[in-house]
């Protein structure tokens, strides 16, 4: 009798534990403050049970043989690593957010979406709009592989504003310098794109000394190239960011289909300039009330 009490209690226990699923696992590509920002945002808009994973725990772990014991709603996964590790999971939907280049990773996925760690082209380009001396040619270095897809957009987006876009194409960051060189004298605005081909620390090293030494000011994806010596930069939130993809979330548990949400930029950027640089330029920047 006492037998049969402890295998029911077992049971009891046990299968409960194991039949509870989480709505939303979240795999975090690293224990980092933009990530845990990020992942406070998602939560502050998206009322799910979430388990969070960190991807350095998890090697060697077959992914898809874990999701389909914790049985999630929804996958979360924040970062590129994290995401490259979760899209073989078709019968799941997958948000990611932290992630540059998401279209290299998802390759048409259609339970996949989430918002890209990059701001339209447009919002860039409106802040050139508002310098003064406004620039007419502006350099983009880029590898195709990598941004191709955002300079097309700014090629257009551009012509809409009647500035000229001087877009070189790289495939190594070692065609970095030798490119940027031959754009002195051309170009009166260097445009960085968030491209890990392009973007090393011995290239900013060189972006940043053209742009001293030719008078080019430089316009910047994230905050820390403006201390650098940028002149200025749209500097996503990752707060809002996340909370950007926790209401995509909250549709798709709410029964909206992944197809019905693609993928998207990050919607807002608080604009840093370096006041410093302007000055010594000679540039001014007109305030917009709609810039987050």
């Amino acid at each position: 009798m006492r037998k049969v009490f402890l295998v029911i209690i077992a049971i009891v226990l046990f299968g409960s534990t194991a039949a509870r699923a989480h709505d939303v696992l979240v795999i975090q590509g690293q224990h980092v403050k933009p990530f845990d920002e990020a992942l406070r945002g998602f939560r502050s808009a998206c009322d799910a049970d979430t388990k969070r994973l960190y991807l350095p725990d998890l090697d060697g772990t077959d992914i898809v043989r874990m999701v389909r014991e914790e049985k999630p709603r929804l996958i979360l996964a924040i970062g590129g690593e994290a995401l490259k590790k979760v899209r073989p999971v078709r019968d799941v939907p997958i948000v990611y957010l932290m992630v540059v280049t998401p279209q290299q990773i998802v390759k048409g996925n259609r339970n996949v979406t989430g918002v890209a760690m990059n701001l339209a082209p447009e919002k860039f380009l409106d802040l050139m709009a508002r310098m003064s001396p406004r620039p007419k040619v502006v350099g983009i270095i880029y590898d195709p592989a990598k941004t191709g897809h955002l300079v097309k957009r700014a090629q257009q987006a551009a012509r809409a504003r009647g500035i000229e876009l001087a877009a070189r194409e790289v495939s190594t960051s070692r065609e970095v310098p030798e490119t940027l060189n031959g754009m002195k004298g051309v170009i009166d605005l260097l445009w960085l794109l968030p491209d890990t081909t392009v973007i090393t620390p011995e290239t900013v090293e060189h972006f940043l000394l053209v742009s001293q030494e030719s008078r080019v000011p430089v316009i910047s994806f994230a905050a820390k190239y403006v201390e650098m010596g940028a002149l200025a930069a749209l500097d996503i939130n990752g707060f809002d960011q996340g909370k950007q993809a926790g209401e995509m979330a909250a549709r798709i548990l709410s029964g909206t289909a992944v197809s019905e949400l693609p993928g998207a930029d990050a919607r807002g950027a608080a604009v840093k300039v370096n006041r410093s640089v302007a000055k010594k330029f000679g540039i001014t920047l007109e305030s917009s009330p709609n810039q987050q």
